[in-house]
Order: structure tokens, then C-alpha cells, then sequence
């Protein structure tokens, strides 16, 4: 049996949902899970399907072809279909703090996440020891203002060698690149605390502290040229009182940081996660 992924977004008319699903019984495919939205102010139908083929001559790339030629002109589509055949690639870059780092290694370790890593990336050593103690290969590419041009060459090199879907930074410290985000469109997940605007700078914990803040959060999104303004794909907040000291605020936001990465990377892997103008569309 081969499962695959439908995902398609177009402008809405009428009878775009019988045509698809027609055209998945047709091939012989039985639908296992379909979800649908429309976006009234743009006009915009999104569409997720999920179905299964059991046939023995049922080939992924002649279902793709088939679609292309009925519906997707016809409609005028902007879609994608993927294989649960294939688990995706990502590429983790770390830098020195570790609670995500060893969160999503847990996680993929027990088999909880549904992708391949084929290797972690840091512009430090101190992570070094947990990359081994899971067996996976670590590079140290060292950033500074210099070279950093040089250093993302290597970061290029590493992942079109591993042919790698998609980058997670898990409190990766340096700002990526257009030429990287370019290469990478809505394939680069970033987390970070949920204080921006309001708390910017390298202590927004202690700034919202002063503040007497009563709810703090975490925020995973997809890295855009504009720092920390890309698509959103999951967020999570816990409420804090005066009771709380400054490490019990960075505490809590860790905990939340490690949940809302991992719900993101299933989201994403998952592939119910579509971008539209900045903003996403996120299937159950």
C-alpha cells in the first residue's frame, strides 16, 4: 500500500472538492483524510487530502503527472504531492543552548518524529557531546563577522551533500542569510520566545520581569528576510505571577520553547502546514 499527500490552493469556484476526489476514485485510491478551507477576503481555497493506493501499478510520480494534466491547469492550482514513502531531511543548527537540542533528539530517538537527521551543524563545540552520544555527525563551522560568507558556503555544501527538506534552528544564534533563505523558502523553522516587539535585546526574560508580565510564550515560525517576521506555524503561552523569580520566568519559557519547536517540526513533516501572503494555514 502507498500513501500520499495532497496539498492544493487556488482561487475558489465551484466543484474544485468532486473533481479531486473523483479523480483520486478513478485512480483507485481510497481517501483517508480530507480537510478544506476558504479564505473569504482573498478568495483563496486550500485543500489537504490524504489518501491510499493499493494497486501494484500505482507510481507516485504518474499520479503527479495525471493531476498535472486534468486538474491542475484546469483550475488553475498551485499544489504539491508527497510520498509518506520518503521520510524528509532536516538539518539542525545549534548553537550553545541545549534544552531543544536534547528535547528533539528524545523525540526522534524514540521514533516520536517522522524525518531523518542526517547531520547538526554549530557555529560552537559545546554541543558537541550530544550529537555523539546520539551517533549523529556534527560540523563546527565557526561564524564571525569575517567569515561569515565562508561559513555559509560550508552550511550550502553540507546540505546539498545530505540533500536536506528542511532546517530547524534550535536557538541557532546568528541571523540566516537571504542566499540561504532564498534556497530554502518556508523550509527553515525558527523558535524563540514570544516577548518581540514589546522585549527586545539579549535579556528580554529580566526586561519582563520589571514589567510584571502575566503571560509569557513561545513562538516557532518560518525564517523570512525580515528577523522574526516569517509565517507562524505554532505558538504556546503559560501564565506567570510575582511569585515567579526571573529563572522561574526562563524556566517555563524553555519547557514552552522545546513543545512549540517540536509541534511545529510534526506540523511541517506532517505536511499540514501551507503559506499563503505570510500567513499559514494549519490542518488538524
Amino acid at each position: 500500500m502507498q500513501k500520499i499527500t495532497i496539498l492544493i490552493h487556488c482561487k475558489d469556484r465551484p466543484n474544485i472538492i468532486a473533481s479531486v476526489t473523483n479523480f483520486v476514485a478513478e485512480k483507485q485510491g481510497n481517501i483517508v483524510y480530507i480537510d478544506q478551507h476558504v479564505d473569504r477576503e482573498q478568495n483563496i481555497f486550500f485543500m489537504r487530502l490524504e489518501s491510499e493506493f493499493i494497486h501494484e501499478s500505482f507510481t507516485a510520480d504518474k499520479f503527479k503527472e495525471a493531476f498535472k494534466n486534468n486538474l491542475a491547469g484546469k483550475f488553475g492550482m498551485k499544489w504539491r504531492i508527497y510520498s509518506s514513502a520518503r521520510k524528509p531531511k532536516m538539518a539542525l543548527f545549534i548553537s550553545k543552548y541545549d534544552h531543544c537540542l536534547y528535547d528533539l533528539l528524545g523525540r526522534y530517538n524514540s521514533g516520536e518524529l517522522n524525518l531523518e537527521i542526517p547531520f547538526i551543524v554549530s557555529n560552537h563545540l559545546d554541543l558537541k557531546p550530544i550529537a555523539d552520544s546520539f551517533k549523529i555527525p556534527f560540523y563546527h563551522i565557526p561564524v564571525t563577522k569575517d567569515t561569515k560568507q565562508e561559513a555559509e558556503q560550508q552550511q550550502l555544501a553540507l546540505l546539498e551533500k545530505y540533500k536536506i527538506d528542511f532546517i530547524v534552528l534550535a536557538r541557532y544564534m546568528q541571523i540566516i542569510s537571504e542566499k540561504l533563505i532564498t534556497k530554502y523558502p518556508n523550509k527553515i523553522i525558527n523558535i524563540h520566545h514570544s516577548f518581540l516587539p514589546a522585549f527586545v535585546g539579549a535579556k528580554p526574560y529580566h526586561s519582563a520581569f520589571k514589567r510584571g508580565v502575566k503571560i509569557i510564550g513561545a513562538t516557532s515560525h518560518y525564517v523570512t528576510e525580515e528577523l522574526d517576521a516569517g509565517p507562524i506555524i505554532d505558538q504556546g503561552v503559560t501564565r506567570v505571577s510575582h511569585s515567579h523569580s526571573i529563572e522561574d520566568l526562563i524556566a517555563k519559557g524553555r519547557d514552552l520553547e522545546k513543545i512549540v519547536l517540536a509541534n511545529a517540526i510534526k506540523l511541517h513533516t506532517n505536511r499540514k502546514v501551507m503559506v499563503y501572503n505570510n500567513k499559514t494555514i494549519i490542518f488538524s
